[in-house]
């Protein structure tokens, strides 16, 4: 299976196809590789004379093979890359005759963005047959602080797994994001080239004490005190911290625990990999399931199911530091 990374090491090392076909719910990766191809392929002096790049929207399936079936001007090849395919969904297919017999001299690009090919169809056979195609898929919440410390060691770096906990709660899954907000951070580290949050903090701005992690944390120990202090934090900033975000971590946090409860095993890679977390934090769910009992979690669920239905105004009208407050306090009671 081709990843975006593959295809571009391919690339440094020479390695160019007459087609690739990148396609999937994740734009992040086709931009990658796309950006790659326009920046790096083609000698600069050569992009005005052999480099066309074209949007969906303003050409056809006939246009870009036959302009792909031209003959470069002075370079070895010439690069097509058309972004939006998507665009082209309804007429993708009359694309099979070209690819069953590409111009090799031509290095076309299709960028098919949020989208895919219907794998049954006679196009996708030919080109994951005879081409590269790459599936940008999108990545899962939990699996987004393993692809940061990833994508930091392509560039020598090292970051704390609280670090990368702390950004993925706090930026999302948007890659893009995540990507810019790194840059930031590679420019200011330290020697060690170790990303911590203290790091992150002072530089991106995200509180290493309060946070839906250390939320958890607080939960975790049965530290009271420490939770009230988080929340307090939060309902002063909702709008960063809104509280279904809260609601929905922490569904996700307890359901790790009653899933831990059935783990009949003490070896923590596999309790790790039962929960689907870090062996780093696995003391912490450990501890938190010390403190929760099965009967207990399913007291708590009851409480988060209630709280989103009452942070959505439906028969209630609170405000977030009422609805963090009573929150805290039936997860406490239970």
């Amino acid at each position: 299976m081709h990843t975006a990374q593959s295809i571009i090491n391919d690339l440094k090392a020479g390695k160019v196809q007459p087609l690739y076909f990148l396609m999937g719910e994740e734009p992040f990766f086709i931009d990658q590789v796309s950006t790659y191809f326009e920046t790096a392929l083609l000698p600069e002096a050569a992009r005005g004379f052999d480099q066309t790049v074209v949007y969906g929207k303003d050409t056809t399936i006939d246009m870009l093979v036959s302009n792909a079936k031209r003959y470069p001007m002075i370079s070895d090849r010439q690069l097509i890359i058309v972004k939006e395919a998507q665009n082209l969904s309804r007429t993708i297919e009359q694309l099979l005759p070209y690819a069953k017999q590409p111009q090799l001299s031509t290095t076309f690009v299709l960028c098919y963005k949020y989208k895919s090919l219907d794998k049954r169809k006679a196009l996708y056979k030919a080109l994951s047959k005879q081409h590269i195609v790459l599936e940008s898929k999108r990545i899962y919440d939990s699996k987004i602080p393993a692809w940061i410390s990833s994508h930091l060691q392509n560039k020598a770096l090292q970051i704390t797994p609280k670090a990368a906990h702390l950004l993925a709660e706090f930026l999302g899954n948007d890659l893009a994001k995540i990507t810019n907000e790194l840059g930031k951070l590679e420019l200011v580290v330290g020697e060690d080239r170790n990303i911590t949050p203290e790091l992150i903090e002072h530089n991106i701005g995200i509180s290493k004490d309060f946070n839906n992690f250390e939320l958890q944390n607080a939960l975790a120990n049965g530290n009271q005190v420490k939770a009230y202090q988080i929340v307090q934090y939060f309902s002063k900033n909702s709008n960063q911290h809104p509280i279904v975000l809260t609601i929905a971590t922490l569904y996700s946090f307890f359901s790790k625990i009653m899933t831990l409860h059935t783990v009949d095993s003490q070896n923590p890679q596999t309790m790790a990999k039962a929960i689907g977390v870090n062996p780093y934090f696995l003391k912490d769910y450990t501890m938190a399931a010390r403190h929760f009992p099965m009967r207990r979690i399913s007291g708590v669920f009851e409480t988060l199911r209630l709280m989103d239905v009452k942070s959505k105004g439906v028969d209630a009208n609170l405000s977030p530091k009422d609805l963090y407050q009573e929150l805290l306090f039936r997860i406490f009671k239970v």
